[in-house]
């Protein structure tokens, strides 16, 4: 959830990013790497997921090599087929689109290289592992915190739409729409980016300027959904995130973000490669590893920013 800047990658070739190897470890990993590819690194919610991945593989005693896709299902398969090529032990993929996935994970298949998913879900393809937040839960209390706070017209932002992140917290949202007082009357694909959110979100009130709340499947549209509002953000209308980024807690302590529905990302990355260490010893792994989500709003919002 930290800040960092994107990290270029050519299409053919994965560079190494990250390479941590810290002393010998509790599980003697230091003769196993493990590759890490991260959808975007643009975001800073990956860039924390990242950061808890390489604190583990230093704990551990692994190496990590970390490669960014930019938010492209193409250029993720051919990473992880460079991945594959390098010899790595086993693989954590953080697909840009679930389904694209498929053709990354038949390479590690076939290659006998364990796959462990993370954040988002693989489909068509073997995982060993799937690491990831509940969230159908949290799109449900994310619904459930926008009728606490306002009843009337809302709109939902969406974010990439092959993405199983984007699709389970649009079907929690829809689920928790049943506990509340609020109708969706605009939805609009965002892809889980602030500039797109703004751009969204003007859009939106261009043909619905009477809403009163909206939904952003991740904190980045909904500070962009709060740019687009100005002075009405916190006020006329309500804004919910998701993700508890360091820019969303603060939006949160300025009155502008009512809630967020926050994840672990660097609990996300430990996870993801304590279960790629034992995949890659042969260990028995847990193959469904669901970690927690918070509501956060102003009212416990300082316990999230010490």
């Amino acid at each position: 959830m930290k800040v960092t800047r994107r990290i270029a990658l050519t299409l053919g070739a994965a560079a190494l990013l990250a390479t941590g190897c810290g002393g010998t470890g509790a599980s003697g990993g230091s003769d196993i790497t493990i590759g890490l590819a991260v959808s975007t690194l643009n975001n800073p919610f990956f860039v924390e997921l990242q950061r808890g991945a390489q604190e583990m593989a230093d704990q551990l005693g692994a190496k990590l090599t970390v490669v960014d896709a930019q938010n492209d299902a193409t250029n993720q398969v051919n990473q992880v087929q460079t991945l594959v090529t390098q010899g790595v032990k086993a693989i954590i993929l953080n697909p840009v689109d679930s389904k694209q996935a498929a053709p990354a994970a038949k390479a590690a298949e076939t290659a006998n290289i364990p796959l462990i998913s993370v954040d988002r879900a693989v489909e068509g393809g073997k995982v060993a592992a799937e690491v990831a937040s509940n969230n159908v839960s949290g799109g449900s209390l994310a619904a459930i915190e926008l009728g606490r706070a306002t009843s009337g017209e809302v709109a939902h932002l969406r974010g990439i739409s092959g993405a199983s992140a984007s699709r389970d917290r649009g079907q929690g949202f829809e689920q928790g729409l049943n506990s509340g007082s609020i109708k969706v009357v605009a939805t609009a694909v965002a892809d889980f980016d602030r500039a797109k959110g703004l751009n969204e979100t003007t859009n939106l009130l261009q043909g619905h300027p009477g809403i009163k709340g909206i939904f952003a499947e991740n904190d980045e549209m909904a500070l962009g959904a709060i740019k687009a509002l100005g002075a009405r953000a916190g006020k006329d209308v309500v804004v919910v995130g998701f993700d508890g980024t360091p820019d969303g807690l603060k939006a949160i302590q300025d009155g502008t973000l009512t809630a967020t529905i926050a994840q672990q990302p660097k609990l996300l990355g430990s996870k993801a490669v304590e279960q790629a260490v034992r995949a890659a010893k042969n260990e028995p792994v847990q193959q469904v590893v669901d970690v927690e989500v918070k509501v956060i709003t102003k009212q416990n919002v300082a316990e999230f920013t010490k």
